[in-house]
């Protein structure tokens, strides 16, 4: 392990990182980002989700360095009396989770259904871009509206979970595309070049082509694309979940902490919805950030 991390800190994407001061901010933010959502158990001061634990005298409550603030609560309280930091924590985990999660399966759907369109080309790829015009037409929110209206009339009993799934499938639905293109438009270069000819000149069949010489030529692009898409992702679930069709309130993301909070913004409780935003911004900014960079680290003509 360590000598794999070496070996990465000496290579050209290391430097690339180590001479990029926004790349090392926009990375240290993330970091503590994630890691204190991760291990909001045991780095939040209260689990804002143990309703033994609340007190509802202890609600709307400014931040510390407010006249009536408190330093049991750094960033105030919510309507229902829940430190605000706290929810900041395990809220940002769940947005983490749904926003990872359905980028892995766009990746996955993508990457494998680029791959086929691009090798196989004739009916196969016109049939799949075809496709991807009709997911194109079809925004995030209205599928997630229509998962969300076809799921609670065949589960009525199951709300919490459900809302998980339709972040998930709602945003993996329309997320696909963009890698599918991508995959089609690097394959349909790498499809014609020699080491290609050869493997099939040799009796390799396509499948053990795509798999061991197309796909990881064709990796880069995509690999930078999850990454800024992973941002995106993140807001479309915090707009989902402010909307109410995402994460119940019994266990709220960023985006139902700050539909919450827009409740009492006109009328002073300004910190119950200006944290949760701020924190949502602080990690799409952030990511959006190594995703430019990662673009132009693996770029050689911008070395």
């Amino acid at each position: 392990m360590k000598k794999w991390l070496f070996r990465l800190g000496d290579s050209d994407i290391g430097y690339s990182f180590r001479s990029s001061p926004v790349a090392m901010a926009a990375a240290s933010i993330a970091f503590v980002c994630i890691f204190c959502s991760v291990f909001a158990n045991w780095v939040a001061p209260h689990n804002p989700f143990d309703l033994s634990t609340l007190e509802l005298s202890d609600a709307r409550l400014p931040p510390a360095w407010e006249a009536l603030g408190s330093l049991k609560y750094l960033l105030g309280t919510d309507d229902q009396g829940r430190d605000i930091l706290s929810a900041l924590m395990f809220g940002a985990r769940i947005s983490l989770a749904v926003g990872l999660a359905s980028v892995a399966l766009s990746v996955l759907i993508g990457v494998t259904l680029g791959l086929l369109a691009g090798f196989l080309g004739g009916w196969v790829d016109a049939l799949l871009m075809r496709l991807c015009d009709v997911m194109l037409s079809f925004p995030a929110i209205l599928v997630a509206l229509l998962i969300a209206g076809v799921g609670r009339a065949l589960f009525p009993g199951a709300q919490e979970s459900l809302a998980f799934f339709v972040l998930i499938i709602s945003i993996t639905l329309t997320g696909w595309v963009q890698y599918a293109r991508t995959v089609r438009g690097s394959t349909l270069v790498e499809r014609h070049k020699e080491y290609v000819q050869a493997a099939r000149v040799t009796g390799v069949s396509s499948l053990r082509i795509m798999r061991r010489h197309v796909l990881p030529n064709v990796l880069g692009p995509v690999l930078v694309l999850a990454t800024i898409q992973v941002a995106t992702a993140i807001i479309i679930e915090a707009t989902l979940s402010f909307l109410g069709v995402g994460a119940p309130p019994t266990a709220p993301s960023l985006g139902t902490l700050i539909r919450v909070g827009n409740n009492y913004l006109f009328s002073g409780e300004w910190w119950i919805t200006v944290f949760p935003g701020v924190m949502l911004i602080l990690i799409s900014l952030s990511v959006n950030l190594l995703g430019d960079w990662l673009r132009d680290a693996l770029n050689p003509k911008l070395r």
